[in-house]
Formats: structure tokens, sequence, C-alpha cells
């Protein structure tokens, strides 16, 4: 399979309940269906650690590509097939600090790394939904950072498995639950405050 073949992202197959390692296995000999069921799978995974770190666009765009890039270098040497999505969140994770040791480095603040507020909502949503969703991400931009990000990570689709979430943020398994309610009460008072704000 050429990298260029690897690469393309355009076509989205029907997900299927194929093992991540057989996907992987077919993928490395070729298989560019297998691919696509991959890239099908984990993209979401890898854009939501991309935008957990608030980079802009172009820079959650580039960390993408070049994560699966490393993919592509190194899949026929994954180690573990069936955990590649774990795979794919430390290289996004790694990816992303490299960038932000590069933005520091290079002297860029925080005033040029965009905001990102990913509601997803498509074009003709009602305008509650919307509100709704300003409210939520202002609330969300509100609490801790390691916060911020771990329920960034855990609202991507499909819902990413505890293992990518502890590799996406270096993150032992057994602390992400006890973690994410702890986040989601902390988010959910901070809704209470800003509502109680607008009585």
């Amino acid at each position: 399979m050429t990298s260029g073949a690897c690469l393309s992202l355009r076509y989205a197959p029907r997900m299927t309940d194929e093992a991540p390692g057989a996907l992987v296995r077919a993928a490395a000999a070729g298989d560019e269906r297998a691919w696509a069921q991959l890239v099908a799978r984990f993209d979401g995974l890898v854009w939501s650690i991309a935008r957990s770190f608030r980079f802009g666009q172009a820079d959650a765009g580039d960390i993408v590509q070049t994560t699966w890039l490393r993919l592509v270098e190194h899949l026929d040497r994954v180690q573990q097939p069936d955990r590649v999505g774990a795979w794919l969140a430390t290289t996004a994770r790694h990816e992303c600090l490299a960038l932000l040791r590069r933005k520091a480095r290079q002297g860029v603040g925080d005033d040029e790394i965009e905001e990102v507020a990913d509601t997803q909502a498509a074009p003709d949503a009602a305008i509650l939904d919307r509100e709704r969703d300003a409210v939520v991400w202002a609330a969300l931009e509100r609490i801790s950072e390691p916060c911020r990000r771990l329920l960034r990570i855990l609202a991507s689709d499909p819902s990413p498995s505890y293992h990518e979430v502890g590799a996406a943020l270096d993150m032992p398994i057994g602390s992400i639950g006890p973690t994410r309610a702890r986040c989601l009460d902390s988010l959910r008072r901070q809704l209470a405050s800003d509502l109680s704000g607008w009585a």
C-alpha cells in the first residue's frame, strides 16, 4: 500500500465490529478497506486529542495528519495491534506536546493559538441547542485544564476506550472514572454558577 493511498481519508466506510488488530494486520498487507476502517474508527479520537490542546484548526489538522502518517510508517511494526487506538492516542499526545515545545521556542503566545469550540452542530440546528452548547462550552473553558482535556477526549465520537484515554492523557486507567466524575461535578457547579448569574 502506498503512503498516498494510506493517507486518503476521504472514504468513510460504515463501521464494522472487526477487531482493530485484524484491521491493522490487513492494512499492513495492503488492504485499503481495512485502512479506511481504521480511520473511520479512530479519527474522532485523534481529532479530540488535538482539540483538547486548544490548537487552531490548521495546527490540529497537522497533528492529525502527522499522527496517521506515523501509523503508516509503523503499521507493520505495531507491537500490540489490538491496542492501536491507544497507540494513536499516545502518538497524537506526543505530537501535540512537540508542537507546544516548537511554539514555545518560536515565542508563539497563547493569544496566537485559536480557541476551539467544537460543538459539531449542524448548520440547521435549533437556536436553543446552539445556545445551550455555547453555555456548556463556556463553562468548560472555566474549569481546570486537566478536566477540560479529559472531558473533551471522552466526548469524542466514537467514544474512546479507557486504554485510549489513558494513553492520550498519560493517566492510569483506574483513575479515569473517578477523575471523570470529579470533572463532571466541577462542570455542573460551574454551569450552576453561570446560570444563577443570569437569573
